[in-house]
């Protein structure tokens, strides 16, 4: 993103607005900190914020305090009504799956809830994913897995998490997307966010448990071998050590 500075709270196109050097970064700060609120429960459900407010707070320009409401409106997290303000909306209205909101749920104390819902989601989609990608991935799939396979080995050792990450992410998203499923492969960002702040948050050991390691490999060979069903019966052991991990690390 391009950064703009922040303008005064009642500018419509000086340094605050969106064509000003340090908006987007602004833009990003106060959505960032409002949705950690709303997530949080700090501003529960039918509480009115107010854009004055905001834009006092955070000397920012009415511009971006639109901007920002409108986001957390596609987000279902508010809506906005004349003579009322930007109300909070009920948790069960929330879109749930843009990952945003799921990093944002992630930084809260509701974390492990959060990741045990959304591990137990990879657990339901990501085997039957693998067992699809058998059938249909391409020979460069096929690579791109094997690939990310092999980089997960190499980086599970000596604390590099950092780098098992990016791996760890590549091989899941190669899976959904293999699996020529369009409804599957739109979950690519909400796992990278689930596997993401699983690492940020350090609910995952220092190294990852070989057995994991070695299964996506499994995996990787079994969906270039074709077997499906090898292939689906991997992945839910992943998934379930995933789970069982979760039991130690964020009762």
């Amino acid at each position: 993103m391009t950064t703009e500075g922040p303008g005064g709270p009642g500018g419509e196109g000086g340094a605050g607005g969106p064509g000003g050097p340090g908006g987007q970064g602004l833009h990003s700060h106060v959505l960032d900190t409002i949705g950690l609120a709303i997530t949080a429960g700090e501003h529960p459900p039918g509480s009115v914020l107010r854009t004055d407010e905001i834009a006092e707070r955070f000397d920012a320009s009415r511009t971006v305090v639109r901007e920002v409401v409108r986001v957390l409106e596609s987000m279902q997290l508010v809506e906005s009504r004349r003579r009322v303000g930007v109300t909070v909306r009920p948790t069960e209205e929330w879109n749930v799956y843009d990952p945003r909101v799921i990093r944002w749920r992630l930084a809260g104390a509701d974390r492990p809830r959060q990741l045990r819902s959304l591990t137990v989601l990879r657990s339901a989609i990501e085997p039957v994913a693998a067992g699809l990608a058998a059938l249909r991935a391409t020979p460069e799939q096929c690579a791109e897995l094997t690939e990310a396979a092999l980089g997960m080995v190499r980086t599970s050792r000596g604390h590099q998490l950092d780098g098992y990450l990016r791996h760890d992410i590549a091989f899941h998203r190669t899976v959904l997307n293999a699996s020529g499923n369009e409804m599957f492969a739109r979950l690519g960002d909400v796992v990278a966010e689930v596997l993401t702040g699983r690492t940020r948050h350090a609910v995952m050991f220092h190294d990852p448990d070989p057995a994991a390691v070695t299964l996506h490999v499994r995996v990787a060979e079994a969906v270039r071998e074709g077997d499906a069903a090898g292939a689906e019966a991997l992945t839910r052991q992943i998934a379930v050590g995933a789970l069982e991990e979760l039991d130690v690390l964020a009762p």
